[in-house]
């Protein structure tokens, strides 16, 4: 159950184009990863289809991002692993 809730907020995270959404949860996706990894579990770095809430969008125009889905990934594995530190056992 853990699993799908990491490998859908990881695919909303990746896929939300409202910066100050991706700005606020990215502390906790951090946190989400370093509790997943502690667990055991693999997390699904691909995208995947995030399905939209009721028919509802942001209405937010997207800017672009200044990276690539790698980069993307590698930063946020890098904020888990300052994290994890951080964190009890």
């Amino acid at each position: 159950m853990f699993k799908a809730f990491v490998d859908a907020l990881l695919a909303w995270h990746r896929g939300t184009s409202h910066a100050v959404m991706a700005a606020l949860s990215e502390g906790f996706v951090a946190m989400v990863l370093v509790l997943a990894e502690r667990a055991g579990i693999e997390v699904k770095w691909q995208p995947t289809s995030f399905p939209g809430v009721g028919g509802l969008k942001d209405v937010q125009v997207p800017t672009a991002r200044d990276s690539s889905e790698a980069a993307w990934a590698a930063a946020l594995q890098q904020k888990s692993r300052d994290l994890s530190r951080f964190m009890a056992v």
